[in-house]
């Protein structure tokens, strides 16, 4: 059966790429492939990074197939942004890292994926960023109102939407959706550099518990009052306390050599 959505795994790390060319636009079908990947990356006990990128080297993805958008009832179309929805929060709160790797244009649904991702990195001069749903006469509707305006403040979020502007990664950068521009000679170079970000965070150089349980105290706990996500934090730091990990970081550290961690 054809995938729209493949899946690989690399030294603890999960390569998880939108495709179906020439634009990677997504439809309900690729969206069932990108859960069911999601799925496979959580459970997979040896995978600690999920990387997302698209397919060639032109686009991560242009966001939502405008023919099935403009053939489908609305019926159709409210539970396929629900889905669409619930599978972006699902990869938001897997608590392992998620690294979106722009490796071309990244607009509209495009960027309301990589949003859902904890980093975002990108190829210089690849593509232009940004949400200009405005300018079909919708708005940004897998996450892109919540989302962008928790990462960059209400009122840029708000101008950036109205305008529908698309710009450069650097720009991307300046704006705080982008952490990282790579220049490489070649998308092949631009996935090598990407892998090797990605295993900075991957054991025996980071302890991958630490980096989940951090993601899960920021994401679920800037939801909360400050009192309960202080009370979240402290059971998350209870159940690390109880790690291996934890006790080589601390014997690491009294004994003054680099920790050499496990994922346990």
């Amino acid at each position: 059966m054809t995938t729209l959505v493949d899946y690989r795994t690399e030294e603890g790390i999960a390569l998880i790429e939108l495709n179906d060319p020439p634009v990677n636009g997504y439809t309900h079908e690729m969206m069932k492939d990108l859960d069911a990947a999601i799925l496979e990356a959580r459970f997979d006990a040896d995978v600690h990074v999920i990387v997302v990128t698209g397919h060639g080297e032109k686009f991560f993805c242009a966001g939502a197939n405008i023919s099935m958008l403009r053939e489908a009832d609305p019926t159709f179309k409210y539970y396929f942004c629900l889905h669409a929805n619930e599978t972006l929060s699902r990869l938001e709160q897997t608590p392992k890292l998620v690294i979106a790797a722009l490796n071309g244009h990244c607009v509209g649904g495009g960027l309301e994926i990589a949003l859902a991702c904890d980093l975002r990195v990108a190829r210089k001069g690849a593509g232009k960023v940004g949400l200009p749903e405005v300018n079909l006469g919708v708005l940004p509707g897998t996450g892109g109102t919540q989302r962008l305006g928790r990462l960059v403040g209400r009122g840029k979020a708000m101008e950036l939407m109205l305008t529908g502007d698309t710009f450069d990664f650097e720009r991307g950068k300046e704006l705080g959706l982008i952490h990282e521009v790579f220049e490489t000679a070649t998308h092949a170079d631009f996935m090598t550099r990407v892998l090797e970000y990605a295993r900075r965070f991957t054991k025996p150089h980071r302890a991958p518990l630490a980096v989940g349980r951090i993601k899960r105290a920021v994401q679920s706990g800037l939801e909360m009052s400050l009192e309960q996500g202080l009370a979240l934090e402290r059971e998350l730091q209870a159940e690390l306390f109880a790690s291996r990990d934890a006790s080589e970081g601390l014997t690491a550290y009294a004994e003054k050599r680099k920790p050499s961690f496990e994922g346990r």
